[in-house]
């Protein structure tokens, strides 16, 4: 089976995964750690199972796969609903997930991924402010282009795993004013997948 390897309710990268493989049932072995205060402890306490002492980390019969992006393909290719069955759909998804993966450094900067708070940012850098503009306009195309309640269409797929920080961080900061209706509609949405709700409880 598989295991993975993260820190609920901190982790907003293995939140990704997790919510994922839960949304769509896929079985695997949970193995929680957690932050230390410590860094070098906790780096020396993560190098156990994760070459590059973060997570989230997937175990698969003893291969390890590390990195959010690449635990997506991995799992992808046992579980192939992990993306959308539509190769034009898929072919976004992936270049989404890709752009939120490497992209996004001032948001994550400023909006740090608390999920259990609610913070009031003073400013709103114009920086912050086109990063924000440019979520909406991602989530809006892929609501509009492939007609459904999730960004590839009406299931739930990796694309949309790779945006429920996202959802969160709205919340925490209160970013609403920048997201149409759109996609505050489905922003809601992903606040309310009950898999969310186990996260958040730890």
């Amino acid at each position: 089976m598989l295991q993975l390897y993260f820190n609920p309710p901190k982790s907003s990268w293995s939140l990704r995964v997790w919510i994922l493989l839960k949304t769509l049932n896929i079985p695997f072995e949970p193995k929680i750690v957690r932050y230390q205060s410590d860094l070098n402890a906790q780096r020396q306490a993560f190098q156990q199972f994760s070459p590059t002492a973060k997570i989230p980390v997937l175990v698969d019969n003893g291969h390890t796969v590390w990195d959010s992006l690449a635990i997506t393909e991995y799992v992808a290719e046992i579980y192939p609903q992990v993306w959308a069955d539509d190769k034009i759909a898929r072919a976004w998804s992936r270049s989404a997930c890709a752009e939120m993966h490497s992209g996004f450094n001032v948001l994550r900067e400023i909006c740090d991924f608390r999920p259990l708070e609610r913070i009031t940012l003073t400013e709103i850098p114009a920086e912050l402010a086109n990063e924000l503009s440019r979520i909406d306009q991602l989530w809006q195309e892929g609501l509009n282009r492939f007609a459904g309640n999730f960004l590839a269409g009406e299931l739930f797929t990796a694309v949309d795993a790779f945006f429920v920080p996202i959802a969160l961080r709205i919340e925490t900061y209160g970013l609403h004013r920048y997201f149409s209706e759109t996609s505050l509609a489905y922003q809601r949405r992903l606040l309310a997948l009950p898999q969310l709700k186990t996260w958040l409880e730890g």
